[in-house]
């Protein structure tokens, strides 16, 4: 008959305690029973929180009356310019160079107020003398009004 050394008791015995430790703690819940229910936590999807919107790039206007004559932005940074485009864009004149605040969230309608460059604008004819300008963004437009030679008119743009 073989006898046991007190060393291979010893190791039988902290063998077999630690896989009875493994099985399941007081407590714990399984992680899977024998009846096919699963945690419902593996199983729901990760919920997707919207991105805020990348306005970067040049916009164009979208609700011009003259298919060679239309405003065009271009936002890099923390700055938008505004241009008055004519001749199909051979000819280009400032009309704003202000500040630019991007949104933090995908809440919309996103709203902003910009601060004109006064020294970027300073000599340009045709630029807007207003200190400020209210953007919003919604619906993949940005808009805002334009006043020149007494019309006020909204500009609406789109990502080109």
């Amino acid at each position: 008959m073989n006898k046991l050394t007190p060393f291979a008791l010893a190791v039988a015995l902290s063998a077999a305690v630690t896989l009875a430790g493994c099985s399941t703690t007081p407590g714990a819940a399984p992680a899977s029973s024998s009846t096919g229910s699963k945690d419902s936590s593996a199983t729901e999807p990760t919920k997707q929180v919207p991105q805020a919107p990348d306005l970067t790039g040049t916009w164009k206007q979208t609700n011009s009356s003259a298919a060679d004559s239309y405003q065009e932005a271009e936002i890099s940074g923390d700055v938008i310019s505004i241009n008055w485009v004519a001749d199909n864009g051979d000819t280009k004149s400032i009309y704003w160079v202000g500040s630019f605040t991007a949104p933090a969230d995908a809440t919309t309608p996103y709203k902003w107020t910009s601060t004109r460059d006064q020294e970027a604008t300073a000599s340009a004819m045709l630029a807007s003398q207003d200190d400020t300008k209210e953007f919003t963004f919604q619906d993949d437009t940005i808009s805002y009004s334009a006043s020149a030679l007494g019309t006020t008119t909204t500009i609406k743009l789109k990502k080109s």
